[in-house]
């Protein structure tokens, strides 16, 4: 979410003639749980007919409601909710340390889960069970408004530019103030991944089973190409003055103090005296890596190789606060990009047209616990 309200909040910044402007993460984090809330129990409804220790039911009770997100639910909640400036939800101790806070939705969560499957169990009606699941959700919305306080319908906004002159929009609402301080065109973008294992062919779009908050939003939806193709299309991205949302296993092969990614900054063959021979698909199938975090690309150097512009290190905007890396920022060296780097989210007219083409295509259904999935759930960081 941090991720995708800083590349937001690049092109609000230039609308307004700002130098400083955040956009609140506490009112999207509000409504990031809640529609993840009312989506879990949703498909609790529609497999009350699977036994409890069901692998796909199993898995979204372990982990109901996570801290984290993909570009396609991220821009769902903006749909649907929109943006406020921080001033009109700012921060809380929930908000930025939500263990406590999430330790208790999911309590109830799970309570709610079994309460449905009893009444399904006694031949309650679907209808019957909506309306307990409308009840729930009813005190899940109570208790992370004890936490986060209560979401504005609407606010007055006014501001002086970085030239001291006075503006006024005067009252609106969320979803007015994202229609007009988002400049990106987010209907434009999609999810590209890098998925080497041989199961996901390259051109081919694929799905994650359960995987979603907004109930009859956009599906997570990504599109399989080669890794070169998405640097490129990052790479571009930046040098037409965009930042870029990505996705990676963010605590592989990372020095924060020094804010450094470096596919080999630490000689562990040579400490251990082993071999390491898993490749990034391989990876990928025995639980070695996964995407844990999403951060925002903005910058690159480029070289020139061969008469091509080729990437040699990537400027990163981490969300971990001005005393993790360099201020916030990292240096990511382009090794480390084709280890670690799983997905971006961009600009269709970046691809060439098959790939354009193929986005139209049934996607591929993976299962809820696929790795690819990885990204909305929240993971331990281990370098």
């Amino acid at each position: 979410m941090f991720a995708g309200l800083n590349l937001f909040r690049v092109g609000a910044m230039k609308k307004m003639n700002l130098k400083e402007f955040e956009f609140s993460q506490n009112y999207t984090f509000f409504w990031d749980k809640l529609e993840r809330s009312n989506h879990f129990l949703q498909r609790m409804i529609e497999m009350v007919d699977r036994p409890v220790d069901d692998r796909c039911i199993a898995w979204l009770l372990e982990s109901p409601l996570e801290d984290g997100g993909q570009w396609n639910m991220f821009v769902n909640l903006i749909k649907k909710h929109g943006l406020v400036p921080q001033a009109f939800m700012p921060e809380t101790e929930s908000s930025s340390s939500s263990s406590r806070m999430n330790r208790i939705l999911l309590n109830k969560l799970r309570e709610g889960a079994k309460t449905l499957r009893d009444m399904a169990s006694k031949d309650a009606s679907f209808d019957e069970l909506l309306d307990a699941k409308d009840e729930i959700i009813t005190v899940i919305h109570r208790i992370l408004s004890i936490h986060l306080g209560t979401p504005p319908t609407h606010f007055d906004w006014q501001w002086n530019d970085a030239d001291k002159e006075f503006h006024r929009d005067g009252e609106m609402t969320p979803q007015q103030f994202a229609e007009k301080y988002i400049t990106v065109p987010v209907d434009d973008y999609v999810c590209l991944v890098h998925d080497p294992r041989p199961t996901s062919p390259i051109g081919k779009t694929f799905t994650v089973e359960c995987l979603g908050n907004v109930e009859g939003g956009a599906i997570v939806k990504y599109l399989n190409i080669d890794i070169d193709l998405m640097k490129q299309i990052a790479m571009k991205t930046i040098m037409d003055g965009e930042p870029v949302w990505m996705g990676c296993d963010v605590g592989k092969m990372m020095q924060s103090n020094l804010g450094l990614w470096d596919a080999k900054l630490y000689d562990y063959e040579g400490i251990y005296d082993t071999p390491f021979t898993l490749d990034k698909a391989g990876r990928l199938q025995y639980h070695q890596t996964l995407m844990t975090h999403a951060m925002l690309f903005t910058g690159v150097d480029v070289i020139q190789e061969n008469g091509r512009e080729i990437p040699r290190r990537w400027r990163v905007e981490n969300s971990w606060g001005a005393d993790s890396g360099r201020k916030g920022f990292y240096l990511m060296n382009d090794n480390w990009f084709d280890q670690y780097m799983f997905e971006i989210a961009a600009r269709k007219e970046y691809l060439p047209n098959e790939l354009q083409d193929a986005l139209e295509a049934e996607p591929i259904v993976l299962p809820a616990w696929d790795p690819m999935g990885a990204l909305a759930r929240e993971v331990s960081v281990v370098s």
